[in-house]
């Protein structure tokens, strides 16, 4: 079945994540970060900070809930069954640490059909309680066989 267009442009209801110190406490201890301003309150408000900093790819956790939505969208079409990971790139701005409520927000920005493969491209925003850009991120998702 061809890809479709229909979505391109299409931005989905935003999402808030509240930061948890634990949350990047344990994600930082899954990927083995070993920075105790990752870990320790008292050595990240040493280095400036408020309180643990969120490792860059923890983005992954409060921007994925935004995403869902627009993957499982009719509209655009994705067939899950073909479906592979075609990558994802991040810009990182101000720190993410514990007690932030990050708001993310996720828009199609491509649906394009090459060699018989369609390449879905979100892009999401987040943006801290301040207003500040935490992160931009570009999400890629291939489907065989379209």
């Amino acid at each position: 079945m061809p890809v479709t267009t229909s979505a391109i442009g299409k931005s989905y209801p935003p999402t808030t994540y509240a930061v948890g110190r634990e949350k990047i406490k344990e994600y930082a201890s899954a990927v083995g970060e070993a920075n105790p301003v990752h870990l320790d309150p008292e050595a990240a408000k040493a280095a400036g900070y408020a309180d643990v900093v969120a490792p860059p790819m923890f983005a992954v956790v409060y921007k994925s809930p935004a995403v869902i939505p627009a993957l499982f969208d009719p509209e655009v079409g994705i067939n899950f069954a073909m479906m592979v990971h075609g990558g994802q790139e991040f810009v990182w701005s101000a720190p993410v640490v514990a007690g932030d409520e990050i708001t993310t927000t996720t828009t199609v920005k491509d649906i394009s059909e090459r060699g018989g493969m369609g390449f879905y491209v979100f892009e999401t925003t987040s943006v801290n309680q301040r207003g500040e850009t935490v992160c931009v991120g570009e999400w890629t998702n291939i489907v065989r066989g379209v």
